[in-house]
């Protein structure tokens, strides 16, 4: 699996667990969906993503341009 593969799977997983959170458990989860918003927001321009350094250190690989 590649870098921005596991990117799009956890931002993903926690947009739809941070609103299943703020369905049943309380609003204020939702608060959690803004922010990953925002930080994939800001990535499109800085082209830098926190989770991506984390995923690097994991040894994941950068995914080719083909």
């Amino acid at each position: 699996m590649t870098i921005e593969r596991a990117l799009r799977l956890i931002a993903g997983f926690f947009v739809m667990l941070s609103v299943a959170l703020g369905y049943f458990i309380h609003p204020a989860w939702l608060l959690f969906t803004a922010f990953v918003g925002l930080n994939l927001f800001q990535s499109s321009f800085t082209n830098w993503c926190p989770m991506m350094t984390i995923l690097r250190k994991a040894g994941l690989k950068q995914g080719c341009a083909s």
